[in-house]
């Protein structure tokens, strides 16, 4: 598991400022923060580039606007693009306030997201 422990310090310290109650879970070869039992976002290192990133998942809405950023991309499982999840750089998040406004979009989205589906 390759991720940024500061970054992944920095989430948190996010969460806990809006006292969001959260979860961790080791996914996408790095840390993923849940809530309501919904992936919120994630923090990895790139395989090759060793880059810090961080994983949004935003609404359809959110993702039209915010695709169009600097350091934005969608993210991409084979050849598929995912709905709902972007991939942030880490200049686009080196801000603690930059930060801060990812995780509020990905907030704002979690009521309404859907819970993934257990494997039995």
């Amino acid at each position: 598991m390759a991720y940024n422990e500061v970054t992944a310090q920095r989430i948190r310290a996010c969460l806990l400022q809006r006292s969001v109650d959260f979860e961790e879970k080791k996914m996408f070869m790095g840390i993923c923060f849940m809530v309501d039992e919904k992936m919120l976002c994630c923090t990895h290192s790139d395989k090759i580039t060793n880059e810090d990133l961080l994983l949004c998942r935003v609404s359809d809405e959110d993702f039209s606007e915010l695709i169009e950023q600097n350091y934005v991309e969608p993210m991409i499982m084979g050849e598929r693009k995912m709905k709902n999840y972007l991939l942030v750089s880490e200049p686009g998040f080196e801000k603690q306030e930059n930060l801060q406004v990812w995780i509020d979009r990905c907030l704002k989205y979690n009521p309404t997201a859907k819970k993934s589906k257990k494997s039995k």
